[in-house]
């Protein structure tokens, strides 16, 4: 497939040939904006960090605190990476301090909630499971349901970035 396609390269044929038409019939902006209409309104740090704590303490109670949670306009897409989280271990005096940082790409700033709440699922399951395996996405699925075709439907929408350009203002 084309280098049109590089955010969903890892699915089925099929899915890159439904994509591929969407793209040259110009309706991946209709798509993305039938299943999600309107943008959420948690575009400041403090607003992110409330809507991530909510997050964790329904569904990891009892995982490593979070020192930091925030929009980060240095993640880039180009990076491969659209959110990050970091852990750094410390030792202090004769103890070992972990810090747990979870990082989005401002580019969520304008997105669906759908979006948002897909990747922050994404990282808040870091803290449980360094790798992305099958208990990484099992967990993930435990948090959100329809976690994979969210993901799908986020790499449809960066394929329309990449292409066209932002869809939601």
């Amino acid at each position: 497939m084309s280098a049109k396609l590089k955010y969903i390269a890892h699915y089925s044929a099929q899915i890159q040939v439904q994509v591929q038409q969407m793209i040259e019939q110009k309706t991946l902006a209709q798509y993305l904006l039938k299943k999600y209409p309107s943008t959420h309104e948690i575009t400041s740090d403090k607003a992110l960090r409330g809507y991530v704590m909510s997050l964790k303490n329904q569904y990891l109670k009892k995982s490593a605190p979070l020192s930091q949670i925030k929009y980060d306009d240095k993640i880039h897409v180009i990076n491969n990476a659209l959110g990050l989280h970091t852990y750094v271990s410390r030792v202090q005096g004769n103890k070992l301090k972990s810090k747990h940082e979870i990082r989005i790409g401002s580019l969520f700033k304008k997105s669906p909630e759908a979006f948002l709440a897909m990747i922050v699922v994404h990282e808040l399951a870091h803290l449980k499971e360094k790798e992305h395996n099958k208990a990484f996405y099992k967990l993930c699925q435990s948090m959100l349901p329809d976690y994979h075709q969210l993901e799908l439907d986020l790499r449809i929408y960066l394929t329309q970035l990449a292409l066209v350009g932002p869809i939601y203002n």
